[in-house]
């Protein structure tokens, strides 16, 4: 079967269309988070919302083989247009976790179906990543409705995600010491990308 004239083709477009959407809603949702203070969840909005872009030029490279048409797809989007922060987390959290387990696998079977292996493969393993954005807005929905995103019931170091500043204790500071940051920019270091 031809890639154009395959229902993967329509899956595909659905599918950079959707990333497209989830990662202007993530970017919309963190300047959301930047103004109430939340500068914690402004950069796990902003970390997933350009994992959502790689995946939309994944999507989009895999329709270079359509030479320029248009493709027509039938589709529903997620609005998610609110000011309440927790209500924004949860929402990604379903988003991201109908993605992975339901949307995603679906395209991918089709995928296999027609004899497009390779789209399959990725297909399943993007799907992954959406189970862990899902996963990752869960467990920060779930701090922020404890009142726990800023306050530990043990000691951890806590890190400034401004400059980088270091603190021991059962909550994060009311300042950074260093650099005189809010506590909205401190985050568990267990938490912190890139460290060990």
């Amino acid at each position: 079967m031809e890639f154009k004239e395959s229902k993967t083709a329509i899956n595909i477009m659905r599918a950079f269309a959707g990333e497209g959407q989830a990662r202007n809603r993530y970017d919309i949702s963190g300047k959301k988070a930047a103004r109430q203070k939340l500068h914690v969840i402004e950069a796990v909005f902003s970390f997933t919302a350009k994992q959502e872009l790689a995946h939309a030029q994944v999507f989009a490279d895999m329709l270079k083989g359509m030479g320029g048409e248009r493709v027509t797809i039938d589709a529903d989007f997620p609005t998610d247009a609110d000011d309440d922060i927790l209500k924004l987390l949860r929402n990604a959290q379903g988003n991201e976790e109908e993605e992975g387990s339901a949307i995603y696998p679906a395209f991918a079977a089709a995928a296999r179906e027609e004899g497009f292996d390779d789209i399959a493969g990725r297909l399943n393993m993007i799907a992954e990543v959406e189970k862990t954005h899902s996963q990752r807005f869960r467990m920060f929905a779930d701090l922020l409705e404890q009142n726990k995103l800023f306050v530990s019931d043990v000691e951890e170091e806590w890190v400034c995600l401004n400059c980088g500043h270091s603190f021991r204790g059962q909550a994060a500071p009311e300042i950074c010491p260093v650099c005189s940051h809010p506590k909205g920019f401190f985050i568990r270091a267990g938490l912190v990308p890139y460290t060990k």
